[in-house]
C-alpha cells in the first residue's frame, strides 16, 4: 500500500468514526516532488478552516509517528476549490445552482447553471438566443449530458 493509500484509509476512518466529519469525504490526494502532501477533502456542509486544521493535525500525528514521508515534509489540506474538477456526483448535488463550465470528450464546452445530478446525467439551464419574426429573444433551455460524454466540469466564477 503507498502512502496516498494509507492516507485515503486514514481518512475513511476519520469520516466513519468523529461525528463532527461525517459528511466529509476525500477528493483527491498528491504526492508531490519534495516530499510535500496536498489532500482536497470536501464536505456536504461545508469544508471550513476549522475542519481542515483538524484533518491536518490528525494526518501529521500519523506522519510523525509512522515516519512516512521522513523528518522534512509539506503537507497542506484544503478543500478542492474553485477551477478543480468536480469529481464525485455529491460535489456535483453541492454545486447546484452556481454557474459550471463542462468540457465534453468531444472537447466541446457546455457553460450554464447546474440545475441538477443524477447517478446518469447533470442537467445545465442556459441561456440562448432564438429568432422569432426577425426578432431576437433570450430563452432559457435544460441540457442533459450524460456522464459518460463529460470529461471534466468545473465551478466558474461569476461577477
Amino acid at each position: 500500500m503507498d502512502i496516498t493509500e494509507r492516507i485515503a484509509q486514514l481518512l475513511e476512518e476519520k469520516y466513519a468514526g468523529d461525528e463532527a466529519f461525517a459528511d466529509c469525504f476525500t477528493v483527491d490526494i498528491e504526492l508531490k516532488p519534495g516530499q510535500k502532501l496536498c489532500v482536497f477533502a470536501d464536505s456536504d456542509s461545508g469544508m471550513t478552516f476549522e475542519k481542515c486544521q483538524k484533518l491536518s493535525r490528525y494526518l501529521e500525528s500519523y506522519l510523525d509517528a509512522n515516519n512516512w514521508l521522513g523528518d522534512k515534509y509539506l503537507l497542506e489540506v484544503s478543500s478542492p476549490g474553485i477551477g478543480r474538477p468536480l469529481k464525485f456526483l455529491r460535489q456535483y448535488r453541492n454545486n447546484t445552482g452556481r454557474t459550471v463550465e463542462v468540457t465534453l470528450k468531444d472537447k466541446t464546452r457546455q457553460t450554464g447553471l447546474l440545475k441538477s445530478a443524477d447517478e446518469n446525467q447533470v442537467v445545465l439551464l442556459q441561456k440562448v438566443v432564438e429568432r422569432e419574426n426577425n426578432k431576437k429573444k433570450e430563452v432559457e433551455k435544460e441540457t442533459a449530458i450524460p456522464f459518460e460524454q463529460i470529461e471534466k466540469t468545473v465551478v466558474k466564477i461569476v461577477f
